[in-house]
């Protein structure tokens, strides 16, 4: 009996081990940076999506129920409820809109989610607007299938996977569409959000309000 035990408490202490020396993956490091590990206890999700240039003002409001796979669009015009896996001829323009605006939102976990797109390997190199240098790894997209095939995205992260400024590149061009910041991080109930997204030159601020993430 007392081998036995030995043998139990050896083993556990082996497995235990093995939990420990997990590797993780680069995706799983940068989402994880963002509390990743966090998302299954999420019930809701609630954000305003706001696009500020110069006066001009634009914004939508979301409610997901990942669980639920239920979401909900609210804008001065309209509200739209509908199931993220039966998307209709009606709900499809609200679809596209979520898919955008939760992608700014949650950018690290689509690394996990977008089993499709394919990371690199990541390098050093000066991000295009801090001029600092950082990690930089490319995710891309296939070219056929979902709303915006073949885009790519340069990612630029520190050494704690935080993601500070991304390039955007349409289709895949060569030079960027789109370069922003990702700033004013708070944590939300263990979901670490980018609340504002700047350029390098212009008053334009792509940025989150309202944002609650209620838990199980």
């Amino acid at each position: 009996m007392y081998r036995l035990l030995i043998i139990c408490l050896l083993l556990f202490s082996s497995c235990k081990e093995k939990e420990q020396k997990k590797e993780y993956t680069l995706a799983e490091k940068i989402a994880n940076a963002h509390g990743f590990a966090n998302w299954d206890k999420v019930k809701a999700f609630h954000f305003t999506f706001n696009v500020d240039k110069d006066s001009s003002h634009f914004e939508r409001s979301w409610i997901w129920k990942p669980k639920l796979n239920e979401v909900t669009m609210l804008t001065k015009e309209d509200t739209i409820t509908y199931n993220t896996f039966k998307v209709e001829q009606e709900s499809l323009k609200a679809d596209r809109a979520f898919i955008n605006d939760k992608y700014w939102a949650l950018l690290p976990f689509q690394l996990i989610w977008d089993k499709s797109a394919t990371l690199s390997e990541p390098s050093i190199t000066e991000a295009p607007i801090s001029k600092k240098q950082l990690n930089k790894v490319t995710l891309t997209y296939p070219t056929d299938g979902g709303y915006t095939p073949g885009d790519v995205y340069d990612i630029f992260y520190d050494d704690n996977y935080n993601i500070k400024e991304w390039n955007f590149r349409e289709a895949n061009a060569t030079e960027p569409s789109m370069t922003n910041t990702f700033e004013n991080y708070k944590d939300f109930n263990g979901i670490k959000i980018a609340q504002e997204h700047k350029m390098a030159e212009g008053n334009w601020n792509l940025n989150f309000t309202n944002i609650k993430v209620i838990t199980e």
